[in-house]
């Protein structure tokens, strides 16, 4: 096992990684920039380095001092977290080209699927269904029209290097392909230096759903069930539950094959999450990997018993996986509710500023992942995610109901956030018959804000087990 690694990351998941790290007896190094001087896992960590200003591009992307720190402080091993330098595959290649070992898989691997055409064309070979589209990188709008004339209207173009909702656009007829070509293209390149796009069938209103992986050295792969993350904003995940009141158990069964085959096709080596969208007739997709931990694994690792950090740990330093997939086993329901520091009745317009009281909810199954502090001051210049909420009980109308009480219980002062929203949309009958796929929220959002406005919420209505 390592003996000291470095986090390049920062908040609740560089939080995350540092207690899994003192459980293995494992030294850790934290890099912060200027604006997270009293960041709470630079407080947590045994020692921590500062690598630049407060910009993410002069600190927790800048690959060269974070590679210096790591070197410097004598560090075996980086882990990259979530976002940031996470998925980037030259990030990889540097740390092995420095002796680090970049707790992931390798940059050929997050090449392989962390471009989406390329992921795609993989798929195809190894028997996973994916979504019909282009077999590749579009070269042209006109490209794009064509093929969309073949698959028909309405369709998806995506940028190959994206993630988070960036470089895609929803196209219905052939008027809007060109400008959306222009802009998806555009932004692809403004966020990720990559202007590469593809082109799928859309599919409206499908279920999200993603499955857990973990792979090791020794070419041991498991799925640890899936994670349904239907509840977006601008294809941005809000809330997740596992199990999915979608999925029956041979749909599940088959979801799970094809998600190990995914990961075995590709050589993989690590944490990752295979996603999928799901029709209303049960038809599945692959839609792309995410050669990472994510920020919804604490769902899987309250249904599961199984610690995901820790298991990455295990595997980058050369480990077997420490259980078969025989061993794995659903328990129960779990659901999780990402706080931000945002304001709803304002387009969600971000809401940093300093946290003048918080209190987290506790009690028989409840988690809370935070770096939250009194005084702690939020920064405009990071992610707004402030803090995430996790239950699990033993059926999901009791998760249901403990996540309402643990929302009641969570007390933030000093700015607004999505809390209450999240506490109004656990009251909707969608929602509580588990009759909600992504197009939830656009839906049903000036119902639930009239709700927030009006301090009220809907007659309650349960859904029987």
């Amino acid at each position: 096992m390592f003996k000291r690694i470095l986090i390049a990351n920062r908040g609740e998941i560089a939080v995350r990684v540092i207690r899994a790290c003192r459980e293995l007896g494992i030294e850790t190094v934290a890099v912060y920039s200027a604006a997270d001087a009293n960041a709470l896992h630079r407080k947590l960590a045994t020692r921590s380095v500062c690598i630049g200003p407060a910009k993410a591009a002069d600190s927790y992307l800048n690959q060269t001092a974070i590679l210096a720190a790591a070197v410097e402080s004598g560090c075996e091993a980086i882990h990259p977290g979530y976002g940031f330098l996470s998925e980037n595959d030259e990030f990889a290649d540097l740390c092995a080209q420095c002796g680090l070992k970049f707790i992931g898989p390798s940059g050929e691997v997050i090449r392989k699927m962390g471009n989406k055409a390329a992921a795609r064309a993989l798929m195809q070979q190894a028997g996973v269904p994916v979504v019909p589209g282009s077999d590749g990188v579009l070269e042209s709008p006109e490209q794009a029209l064509a093929l969309s004339e073949q698959i028909g209207y309405p369709v998806m173009i995506k940028a190959s290097a994206g993630g988070g909702g960036r470089g895609m656009r929803r196209v219905f007829s052939p008027e809007e392909l060109p400008a959306a070509y222009t802009a998806a293209k555009a932004e692809a390149e403004a966020c990720f230096g990559n202007g590469e796009l593809y082109l799928e069938k859309l599919i409206l209103s499908p279920r999200h759903i993603e499955f857990q992986i973990l792979a090791d050295r020794q070419g041991h792969v498991v799925h640890l069930g899936e994670r349904d993350c239907s509840i977006q904003r601008r294809n941005q995940k809000l809330m997740e539950e596992s199990p999915s009141r979608a999925l029956t158990a041979e749909l599940r069964e088959r979801m799970g094959q094809d998600a190990v085959r995914a990961a075995a096709c590709c050589g993989y080596e690590g944490a990752g999450t295979i996603e999928f969208v799901l029709d209303g007739q049960g038809n599945y997709y692959f839609i792309e990997m995410n050669t990472r931990i994510q920020v919804e694994h604490p769902v899987t690792e309250m249904v599961t018993g199984r610690d995901l950090v820790r298991e990455q740990l295990r595997i980058a330093a050369g480990l077997p996986l420490s259980f078969t997939q025989q061993e794995v086993c659903l328990m129960g329901h779990a659901i999780e509710v990402r706080v931000n520091a945002e304001d709803p009745a304002r387009d969600f317009a971000p809401a940093p500023g300093r946290t003048e009281f918080v209190h987290f909810p506790g009690g028989c199954g409840v988690r809370v992942d935070s770096a939250l502090y009194n005084g702690y001051e939020t920064s405009p210049y990071y992610d707004s995610m402030v803090a995430k909420l996790i239950v699990h009980a033993p059926t999901r109308l009791a998760a249901i109901r403990r996540m309402r009480r643990v929302l009641e219980e969570f007390i933030l002062e000093g700015y607004p956030t999505g809390a209450p929203l999240a506490h109004l949309i656990l009251y909707h009958p969608d929602y509580l018959r588990g009759e909600y796929d992504t197009g939830f929220l656009e839906r049903n959002l000036d119902q639930l804000l009239g709700w927030l406005r009006e301090g009220s919420r809907p007659a309650e209505q349960e859904a029987k087990e």
